[in-house]
């Protein structure tokens, strides 16, 4: 194996116990009232914010450092109304004739359907590509390792900084996504994995009780 050149990992401030435990209770809290919105405004936001966000989603672990991920970002009314209309096409297929019985009576509670006027609303959408080829370095076409898992962390800290930030957020995946190759402008090696709605709630913005239900810690974790 090669040599490789390293670096003393210094950056973790040393906490007490007790201060950790205080800081993860902190974060805990922080992040327990984040709720998926479905009513913005369109009230803009700084493009800072979205910026910070985005550089704080790239730093997340990764498959051989590749970074495998493009974030396209939407602000164009008529692009976004384009793929309003192409993503709502979508939903009416799949609430008309893909979703089973079952799918559609899990989502009753959340009262999702094919109407999604909030994508032309938030001031925002974020398309998510994964992408297959690419390496660190600009044009470069090498094999990138565990897409999937490295965009879906990424994806999360994404969520998270905008969550911290004060920003609503709500994940949308119209089923196919590939007509959002060609609006963002991206290659077609590159597979788009959400839409990310991204602005200030609406004061009328409510969210669905289901959605306030989550497991208990000794359901979802186990100490072995």
């Amino acid at each position: 194996m090669k040599p490789h050149d390293t670096l003393p990992y210094t950056e973790l401030p040393d906490y007490t116990d007790e201060e950790r435990i205080a800081r993860s209770k902190t974060f805990y809290d922080a992040l327990k009232v984040r709720r998926t919105c479905r009513y913005f405004t369109d009230e803009a936001v700084p493009r800072a914010v979205i910026e910070n966000a985005l550089l704080a989603a790239g730093t997340a672990p990764n498959g051989a450092n590749h970074q495998p991920w493009h974030f396209a970002v939407i602000e164009s009314a008529d692009k976004k109304k384009a793929l309003r209309e192409a993503a709502e096409a979508e939903e009416r297929e799949f609430y008309d004739n893909k979703a089973s019985d079952e799918w559609l009576e899990a989502l009753g509670p959340l009262g999702t359907d094919a109407d999604k006027p909030f994508l032309e609303t938030a001031p925002y959408l974020i398309v998510i590509f994964g992408q297959r080829k690419g390496g660190m370095m600009p044009g470069e076409i090498k094999q990138n390792y565990y897409v999937n898992e490295s965009v879906g962390i990424a994806t999360g800290m994404l969520i998270t900084a905008l969550h911290d930030a004060g920003l609503a957020t709500l994940t949308h995946t119209p089923n196919p996504m590939k007509f959002l190759n060609a609006l963002c402008e991206r290659p077609t090696n590159e597979k788009p994995m959400m839409v990310l709605v991204v602005g200030k709630a609406a004061p009328d913005a409510t969210i669905p009780v289901h959605a306030t239900i989550k497991k208990p810690l000794d359901a979802i974790a186990s100490w072995l």
